[in-house]
């Protein structure tokens, strides 16, 4: 009778997990998996619960009995993409204001279905509000909103994982609104430096960034014995840093000491690598030191038009009082002839910069700087995509740049259409291959297999918005 009784279990259990299994068969569709092969035509891929179990074509992808199914003929997929440079947190975004009181879980949460929406699965904030010492035995009590969210898996939004608020000379580090320039640890010996990484890795930050950067003249930077002190303490602890700088000199040393990433060009303001600078990364490669290098161009809204900034996509997430405020004088002035220049400028800037550090082994990610002010949530982080094919990436690499590798460089199990990822990807009405702006023409947004309230959200938003006098 007990092993009937068992066996009676067993089985009430087995279906009941079946039972409880969401199992969908997607086909038809373009099928961009973003590894650089190929897009698959008429396409099949099976999600189980959240992730992909099967991707292939129609007819060789089987799904279970009962699982359901949707018809995407005609559609493009490709996956979430991934941003590994944001300042997410402190922007209230109905009017674009700025304050550390913003900084709630609410308000993050906003900001990642912001995200979510644009089709982004994944976002590391940096110079986040988390608290931290003042390095003089007190703290400065903002807080644990970046870690508690970290741990955290919201329905329809990006997953989040911090930098922590980073360190620089005092306040030359976060600039852009006066709210974010105090966050980082502020250091001027190698003792305080020392301190703050040891401070810093505490929680467990995805990567310690750090500011070399006199903000053109305005501020003192931080010295090479001071970042060498942090690179080295960092190290120690196996973390790995992540380096805000300008100039040639400051690159060759951080990269002579092992830094991972760079937000932003490592080489920028006129200045451009050089066969020494690219003969250290070459070098790191040959001896596996540290070899995973990254950075983000950079490319920004500068190729945008004014076609872009009417689009629907970005029409439907920020008010027209708040695109007029902040974009509304550089939009007057735009013309084909600047748009024109600036596709050059971002042609010149990856022949004779980025794209010579991505043939010498470094990785393109996506880093959007996005959350500033005017820095709009999603819409930056797209338009930085698009450039990069005026820079002169193919469509295909700029997808596979903004998903796999940055997935990859950020520790994230997304950014593939494939066996074992998280079921993250975009539906588009047209094909971003053929025109990456296609890109934005977004159908809907899966996010660990589930559909995104894209409407829901974008309903929301648009009622908060200020009614036209």
């Amino acid at each position: 009778m007990c092993r009937v009784n068992w066996l009676v279990a067993f089985l009430f259990l087995t279906f009941h997990l079946h039972a409880q299994t969401r199992v969908t068969l997607y086909e038809g569709a373009r099928l961009i998996t973003g590894d650089g092969s190929a897009a698959i035509e008429n396409s099949a891929f099976l999600v189980e619960d959240t992730q992909f179990t099967q991707v292939g074509r129609r007819g060789q992808v089987r799904a279970p009995a009962g699982a359901a199914r949707v018809d995407l003929m005609g559609k493009t997929v490709m996956p979430a993409k991934v941003d590994l440079h944001g300042h997410i947190g402190y922007q209230h975004d109905v009017d674009g204001t700025m304050a550390k009181e913003y900084f709630t879980r609410d308000n993050l949460v906003d900001h990642l279905q912001r995200l979510a929406y644009y089709g982004f699965s994944a976002i590391i904030g940096i110079g986040d509000l988390v608290d931290r010492s003042d390095l003089h035995g007190g703290r400065t009590n903002w807080g644990n909103v970046p870690l508690r969210v970290r741990d955290e898996i919201i329905p329809g939004a990006a997953l989040f994982r911090t930098a922590g608020t980073g360190i620089a000379w005092p306040l030359s580090g976060a600039n852009g609104h006066p709210s974010r320039m105090d966050v980082p640890y502020p250091v001027t010996t190698v003792a305080e430096a020392r301190a703050a990484v040891q401070d810093n890795v505490k929680i467990k930050p995805e990567f310690i960034k750090i500011w070399v950067d006199d903000r053109g003249g305005r501020t003192k930077k931080l010295t090479p014995e001071l970042y060498l002190a942090i690179i080295d303490e960092a190290h120690k602890y196996n973390v790995p840093v992540a380096a805000h700088n300008v100039t040639l000199a400051d690159a060759k040393l951080l990269m002579r000491a092992g830094v991972e990433g760079w937000l932003h060009l490592p080489v920028r303001m006129g200045e451009v690598p050089d066969d020494e600078l690219i003969a250290i990364i070459k070098e790191r490669i040959a001896k596996n030191d540290r070899p995973n290098m990254w950075f983000n161009p950079g490319a920004g809204w500068t190729g945008s038009s004014r076609a872009d900034w009417d689009d629907p996509l970005l029409r439907e997430t920020i008010s027209p009082q708040q695109i007029q405020e902040h974009w509304g004088d550089y939009l007057a002035k735009l013309t084909p002839e600047s748009v024109d220049r600036a596709r050059r400028n971002l042609k010149q800037m990856g022949s004779t910069n980025a794209l010579k550090l991505r043939a010498a082994g470094m990785k393109i990610v996506l880093g959007s700087d996005t959350g500033q002010t005017r820095f709009f949530i999603g819409w930056m982080g797209q338009l930085e995509l698009e450039n990069w094919v005026w820079m002169g990436l193919t469509p295909m690499e700029a997808i596979v740049a903004a998903t796999r590798d940055s997935a990859e460089m950020g520790h994230f199990n997304t950014g593939m259409v494939a066996t074992g990822k998280n079921a993250d990807f975009i539906v588009l009405d047209a094909n971003p291959l053929e025109n990456i702006g296609n890109a934005r023409r977004i159908n809907k947004v899966y996010l660990r297999g589930q559909e995104v309230d894209r409407a829901g959200m974008r309903a929301r938003w648009q009622a908060a918005w200020p009614r036209p006098r």
